[in-house]
């Protein structure tokens, strides 16, 4: 049976990655837009950063999309399948007919330039305008932001945050999953030749990673240099204050409409507001332009369907990850829960025998 559910798990990878095949009912992440008759297919992890900033793209576009959850506390990225569809072994990888894009910019302006019908929300000016610079500066800015540094540094430096969502056992948790990962990406290197290159490099790049990050002055001196791009962003929000004084008009990060600079911005403070890290940059008096924002982004009907329940960690990781070893693991899972029942109905009727025989000595 184990050995059966093995070969289907694979199986239903193995066709995933087949962009053109069809489903009769994918998930969607809103209205298709009339240019897209093939499929898209997003192969994402709902806690990742940058997996968050396409979803929210491909929302408030308005466009189906099948996602797939690549699960990253079991290591799915690191599984040949998928590192054969990204060799960096990172998500979000976007699959549209026979094209494959892995890097989370590029994969936004792919949808921007190959979804554009008329009803289909642009996020991106016209290049050579004003706005289309704006636009382009702010999204430079915020993703030049060394997120998955803040990310890591506040669960390995819990000590720094206000609020966190992180539950306390991350630190720990995280450590031993590196740990982990670092043995498991060498025995994925030998047992998979083809794939050693792509491996070795990924070990690599976690050992840095994890070096800098556990790095408590290289992570102080990070959260100082996000202080002026956020002053820089208030200042910005108070020019759009003061262009549309008007009561009840409002705007977004680079005038009217709301852009790939607004999406970055919004996945961003809601990126902060997860690690503990809000308090600091705004709030109570400081940088009220940028609360304001805060408190409209996350009432947007996309923002809402995409990031409405992420800061729930119970939700949004460990419950999907329950689910997954079930069902990978479903008859030893079903046997120890059969033992325990059985166990527990014996300590019950033996509870039960006992009070008996006290009540007749009584």
């Amino acid at each position: 049976m184990a050995s059966e559910n093995t070969s289907e798990s694979q199986d239903e990878k193995a066709a995933l990655i087949e962009t053109e095949s069809v489903q009769d009912d994918p998930q969607q992440c809103g209205t298709v837009a009339k240019q897209s008759e093939s499929k898209l297919t997003l192969y994402h992890w709902t806690q990742s950063f940058n997996s968050q900033k396409v979803r929210l793209a491909i929302a408030e576009k308005g466009l189906r999309c099948e996602e797939y959850d690549v699960s990253l506390p079991l290591s799915e990225h690191n599984e040949p399948w998928f590192m054969r569809l990204n060799p960096t072994g990172e998500v979000p990888v976007l699959a549209h007919n026979d094209n494959i894009i892995c890097d989370p910019t590029q994969i936004m302006d792919y949808l921007e330039q190959n979804f554009s019908d008329e009803g289909t929300l642009k996020l991106i000016p016209e290049e050579g305008s004003t706005y289309y610079h704006r636009v382009q500066h702010y999204r430079e800015l915020l993703d030049s932001l060394q997120m998955d540094a803040y990310t890591h540094g506040c669960i390995l430096h819990p000590e720094i945050t206000v609020d966190s969502h992180i539950p306390a056992y991350a630190a720990t948790s995280i450590r031993t999953q590196i740990g982990n990962t670092e043995s498991e990406l060498k025995k994925l290197a030998e047992q998979n030749p083809e794939l050693k290159d792509a491996y070795i490099a990924k070990q690599r790049r976690l050992k840095s990673k994890l070096f800098d990050h556990d790095n408590m002055k290289y992570l102080k001196k990070l959260l100082d240099e996000l202080e002026s791009v956020m002053d820089q962003v208030e200042t910005e929000l108070q020019r759009r204050v003061e262009e549309t004084p008007e009561e009840g008009s409002q705007s977004w990060l680079c005038g009217e409409f709301f852009s790939m600079a607004d999406i970055s911005l919004a996945v961003t403070l809601h990126r902060l507001k997860f690690l503990g890290l809000s308090r600091r940059y705004w709030g109570n008096g400081n940088r009220v332009n940028l609360e304001t924002y805060y408190e409209r982004v996350v009432q947007r009907p996309a923002f809402r369907r995409v990031l409405g329940h992420v800061n729930n960690i119970l939700i949004s990781a460990v419950l999907p990850v329950a689910f997954r070893v079930a069902r990978k693991n479903a008859p030893v899972i079903v046997g120890t829960t059969l033992l325990i029942g059985i166990l527990g109905g014996a300590t019950y009727l033996a509870f039960l025998y006992m009070k008996k025989r006290l009540t007749v000595f009584c």
